[in-house]
């Protein structure tokens, strides 16, 4: 029996904040049980224990089974669940949020409904990715040309860095193995990021299908966020990691991954960007009441008031007191 945390035990209400977690767990070809507030997960080799607060989001590769109470107690800590395909490279479905605040899904929703805002939004992601160059006055073509180009250039950069011949970027969907080792690396550090980014978007409570670069797809926001980190981390990476060898190129890719998430802190550096680019102020991204557990109603004029309360009939002003 082993252990992959030596972190104190912590109740399912005692959470961890997001950038403090272990940015993402892959088991394949196990059973995931619950263990007062761990999940465990056991197969041949026996059983190892995964304290559920300390998880960021939990992929479930093929040949896994997972029980009612296991998934309960992630749902209770806010880790983001989920099931993937063999090496991790296919998504099939995931969810919850950590927060209990609307706040930023609802700053979300303003910033994409307005043209003009949901414009700037992708410029400012694209001067987070590429902070030398000023996106100020392109519409949406140009950014979508210039980004283009600079990965392009990025994937020749670290062909030369590397030594590794490119020939271009290569995946079949459904066929991992296809593509050479370096395709390979770049495709299982893809899917990672991917993986990481709807954690991090699913625990502060975003919409991830409302994007501002990607349209039409439940997780257009998801690859908005990842893609922030693709050619700074993610490429560099899997050249390194096909360089050293072709052989397991994707379960190396994972963990040298994961190390190097937790050593960037990056998922500290991902919730700053969101809520920098939804809020437009980096001084209101924090805050005690940012995960207030708290229910209103809409009233006129922008105006908030207290849900639990009847406003019909003669005494509509003082309210009357509700149950359910």
């Amino acid at each position: 029996m082993t252990t992959v945390s030596k972190r104190t035990a912590l109740t399912p209400r005692h959470l961890t904040r997001t950038g403090e977690r272990l940015s993402f767990v892959y088991l394949e070809r196990c059973t995931v049980h619950r263990d007062a507030n761990a999940i465990t997960a056991e197969d041949a080799d026996g059983t190892t224990h995964i304290p559920s607060a300390t998880i960021g989001t939990l992929l479930l590769g093929p040949g896994t089974r997972i029980t009612h109470q296991a998934m309960s107690v992630l749902g209770e800590t806010g880790a983001a669940v989920c099931w993937v395909g063999e090496q991790g490279v296919r998504y099939y479905a995931g969810g919850r949020a950590l927060t209990r605040s609307s706040a930023l899904m609802e700053a979300q929703a303003r910033q994409w409904a307005n043209p003009r805002s949901r414009l700037a939004v992708a410029r400012a992601m694209y001067r987070l990715r590429f902070p030398d160059e000023d996106p100020a006055g392109l519409t949406r073509h140009e950014l979508l040309g210039r980004e283009g180009r600079r990965v392009k250039d990025c994937y020749k950069a670290q062909a030369a860095r590397t030594g590794i011949p490119w020939r271009g970027r290569k995946y079949v969907p459904g066929d991992f193995t296809g593509g050479d080792a370096v395709n390979q690396a770049v495709t299982a550090a893809a899917q990672c990021m991917y993986g990481i980014a709807h954690a991090v978007v699913a625990s502060l409570g975003c919409s991830p299908a409302l994007g501002f670069v990607h349209s039409g797809h439940e997780l257009s926001f998801v690859l908005d966020v990842a893609d922030l980190y693709k050619t700074e981390i993610g490429i560099p990476l899997a050249f390194d990691i096909a360089a050293e060898d072709e052989e397991d190129v994707g379960p190396r890719t994972r963990r040298a991954l994961r190390d190097r998430i937790n050593e960037t802190s990056l998922l500290d550096r991902c919730v700053d960007d969101i809520k920098r680019l939804l809020l437009q102020d980096a001084a209101s991204s924090a805050g005690p009441g940012d995960d207030r557990d708290v229910v209103t109603l809409q009233s006129d004029g922008g105006h908030d008031v207290a849900a639990g309360r009847n406003y019909g009939g003669p005494d509509a002003d003082e309210g009357e007191e509700m149950t359910w």
